[in-house]
C-alpha cells in the first residue's frame, strides 16, 4: 500500500518516514494524523506524483470527494507515463462520486478504457455497462456480498436483495472501489470480480420485506421470482441463496453456488439444517417447503403480489409472517 518515487530521483528520507508512519495510521483508522503527514510529506517534495496520489487516497478514504479530485488532478499533472496509472483510477472514483462526468470520462479514458459516445457535456453520465459483478456492501461491518450490474467502472447496481444487516437496497447504485477483493465463479466456468463498496450513491425508493412461504416445490419459488420479476420488482429466496462466510473465505475465489443440494461446502460456516440467513443446508433433505423469502416491492404491491402467487396454486403455496425490514 505504500507508495514509494520511482521517478526522476529518490525521495527524501524525511519524505519516506512521513509516507511510511501515515499510512501506518491509516490502518489504524487515524486519517486526521495521517493527513497531516501526508500534507508534509507533499511539501517536502511537491514534484512527485505519488505525494498527491497518496493524499488523493486518503481523501477517498474519507470520503471527501472535492479533496480526492483535487488532489488526484496535481498527481496526474505529474505522472511520467501516460496511461494505465492508477492515478487517474482514483480520479475517476472522486469524479463519478462528485457527479463530474466531463472528468470521469477523461480519467477512464487516460486509464486505457473504452468510453462509447463523443465528448461529455455538463449533466451526461459515462454510459458504460460492464456486465455483471459482486458487490460487498459495509465491508468493514457486517460484510455482506451480493450480486449487481457495473454501470461503468466504479459504479455498480445492486441486483440481488441484500439483508437487512447491510443497511441496503435492492435496486441502489453503489459506489465501489477499483481494485476486487475476491472473485464467484460460476459452475459453467466463469469468474466475477468482487468490489468493496465505499458508499452509496443513489438510493432506491423500494422497501425490502421478508415473508415465510409454504413452498411445496422448487417450482413453486421459482413462480414467484419470476412474478416478482414480471411486475419490475424482485424476489429472492433467502433459504438458499445465502451463506455465512469467514472474511478469508470472502475475499478469495469462491464458487457462487457451492452448498445446496446434499454437497457440504467446507467454506459454508453456516448451521446446518437452520432454515435461512443462519443457514441453508438442510440436513439430508433436497427439498424444505418452509422457506424464507426477501422481497422488493412498494407497499401497496407486495400483499397483492402474494396472493396472486398463492391462487395460482393455493394447493401447493401459501405465505405468512410478512414483514417491512429494510
Amino acid at each position: 500500500m505504500r507508495i514509494f518515487g520511482k521517478g526522476r530521483h529518490r525521495p527524501s528520507a524525511s519524505w519516506r518516514q512521513a509516507t511510511d508512519r501515515a499510512f501506518t495510521l491509516i490502518g489504524d483508522g487515524r486519517y486526521e494524523d495521517a493527513g497531516a503527514l501526508l500534507t508534509r510529506a507533499a511539501d517536502l517534495e511537491p514534484w512527485l506524483s505519488e505525494s498527491w496520489f497518496n493524499l488523493a487516497l486518503l481523501h477517498k478514504f474519507r470520503h471527501d470527494w472535492e479533496q480526492a479530485r483535487a488532489a488526484g488532478l496535481r498527481a496526474v499533472a505529474l505522472l511520467d507515463r501516460e496511461a494505465g496509472a492508477p492515478d487517474w483510477w482514483n480520479v475517476g472514483i472522486a469524479a463519478t462520486a462528485l457527479q463530474d462526468w466531463p472528468l470521469a470520462r477523461r480519467a477512464w479514458q487516460a486509464y486505457g478504457l473504452h468510453v462509447p459516445g463523443g465528448p461529455s457535456v455538463a449533466g451526461e453520465r459515462a454510459g458504460m455497462d460492464l456486465g455483471s459483478a459482486a458487490v460487498r456492501l459495509s465491508p468493514e461491518g457486517e460484510a455482506e456480498v451480493v450480486w449487481g450490474r457495473r454501470l461503468d467502472p466504479a459504479r455498480m447496481e445492486v441486483l440481488s436483495i441484500p439483508l437487512p444487516s447491510s443497511g441496503r437496497r435492492w435496486g441502489e447504485v453503489v459506489l465501489h472501489d477499483g481494485v476486487p477483493h475476491g472473485e464467484r465463479t460460476t459452475a459453467a466456468g466463469h469468474a466475477f470480480p468482487v468490489f468493496d463498496e465505499i458508499e452509496l450513491w443513489a438510493p432506491s425508493p423500494v422497501p425490502t420485506w421478508v415473508v415465510l412461504l409454504e413452498a411445496a416445490t422448487e417450482e413453486d419459488r421459482d413462480a414467484l421470482e419470476r412474478l416478482a420479476a414480471e411486475a419490475g420488482y424482485a424476489a429472492e429466496d433467502w433459504s438458499s441463496s445465502v451463506r455465512l462466510l469467514c472474511r478469508l473465505c470472502s475475499e478469495s475465489r469462491m464458487p457462487s453456488d457451492e452448498g445446496e443440494g446434499e454437497h457440504l461446502d467446507p467454506h459454508d460456516h453456516s448451521e446446518p439444517g437452520h432454515p435461512g440467513p443462519l443457514g441453508h443446508r438442510t440436513d439430508g433433505q433436497l427439498w424444505v417447503p418452509e422457506r424464507e423469502c426477501g422481497l422488493a416491492a412498494p407497499a401497496a404491491l407486495v400483499r397483492g403480489l402474494l396472493d396472486g402467487w398463492v391462487a395460482d396454486s393455493p394447493d401447493s403455496r401459501g405465505w405468512r409472517d410478512l414483514e417491512e425490514v429494510c
